[in-house]
């Protein structure tokens, strides 16, 4: 068990929102199974490890209560852990820190980064009420994929305005953030899929939108637009998965949810547990090249067995319920990192 010491000030409605995902269970939840795993003390001196309580951009603000813990955590010889919120996330060069974030470029990333799952509700609780079930394997594979994806000139000058709108704010210091160059997701994205639509051996069901979740605004418009999104999972085998704003992707752990199988396009990502889990046996993690992407799903397909394609649907599944999901992820975090401190 890990005893954590945060700044409980910061554990209030005020800073819900903001509350480091694992406190938020801990404190705001019924957290009966992480209680065999964490627990929070009131003094640093019983703890083992020191927890910044919100987001570090929203902590670096409170600049007292930022320096009163960080100084405690030195002189205790305690360490860190660091939730950095939002698309892009920020790198830190605190002693002693673990940082928690969503995405991230692995090549850039410290063995003291965590890669945290995007974490959703299960779909089957909302959208899919027929339940899991396994598709059989169809000599052609069928693949989807519902979103945003726009190609065009315009396209590419909104998408490169937005880019140049956010590293102004990073040169004002408006935004805290780590750098990124510029990537078109929507133009990307609708690169591939056309490369996968013109492909006869591929059964592809793409609905593309111009804008992110078909520019809905009513609660009744984002329903059918996510019904329509999760269906599409649930009746193809392949979901088509790549980055956003931020180098992850929210729809590859959708599909992992649904029980289907993710094709990832990697952009140097860094999934969570990946010291763990092997992901190759969960998912396909394609190369950056339009003119291949068609060939590796095919390949990829028809090295499966039936057995192991309808095995592989459930073991995505099962992966999710098990681990992906906040309390399962926090589980192996906490026996990782009582690995380290031993």
């Amino acid at each position: 068990m890990l005893k954590l010491y945060t700044n409980t000030n910061f554990l209030t409605e005020t800073y819900r929102r903001q509350v480091f995902p694992l406190l938020f269970d801990l404190v705001y939840q019924d957290p009966k199974q992480l209680l065999d795993y964490y627990t929070l003390v009131p003094t640093i001196a019983t703890a083992d490890v020191v927890v910044f309580p919100i987001d570090y951009v929203s902590f670096l603000k409170h600049k007292s209560a930022f320096s009163n813990l960080l100084t405690a955590a030195a002189e205790a010889k305690l360490p860190i852990w660091i939730y950095t919120a939002g698309d892009y996330g920020v790198t830190t060069t605190l002693p002693n820190s673990y940082t928690f974030r969503l995405g991230g470029f692995d090549s850039q990333l410290d063995a003291n980064t965590f890669v945290m799952p995007s974490f959703i509700n299960d779909p089957y609780d909302t959208y899919l009420p027929q339940g899991f079930s396994i598709l059989k394997k169809e000599a052609q594979p069928s693949i989807g994929f519902v979103g945003h994806a726009q190609s065009g000139v315009l396209k590419y000058l909104k998408e490169y305005t937005n880019h140049l709108k956010y590293r102004l704010k990073r040169q004002l210091k408006l935004l805290h953030a780590d750098a990124q160059a510029f990537y078109p997701s929507s133009i990307k994205r609708a690169s591939y899929l056309k490369a996968l639509a013109s492909n006869k051996n591929l059964d592809t069901t793409f609905i593309l939108r111009n804008k992110y979740r078909a520019g809905s605004h009513t609660v009744l418009t984002q329903k059918e637009s996510a019904q329509q999104f999760y269906d599409t999972i649930f009746n193809t085998a392949y979901t088509f998965c790549s980055r956003g704003v931020g180098n992850f992707s929210v729809r590859f752990y959708e599909t992992l949810a649904v029980g289907r199988i993710p094709v990832l396009l990697d952009t140097d990502c860094r999934l969570p547990l990946h010291n763990q889990i092997d992901w190759s046996k969960h998912c396909l993690i394609i190369t950056d090249n339009p003119k291949t992407i068609a060939e590796q799903i095919l390949e990829f397909h028809y090295n499966l067995s039936e057995s192991q394609f309808e095995a592989l649907q459930q073991s995505n599944r099962d992966l999710w319920l098990n681990t992906l999901r906040r309390t399962g992820y926090f589980i192996e975090i906490e026996k990782q990192f009582n690995t380290l401190l031993q």
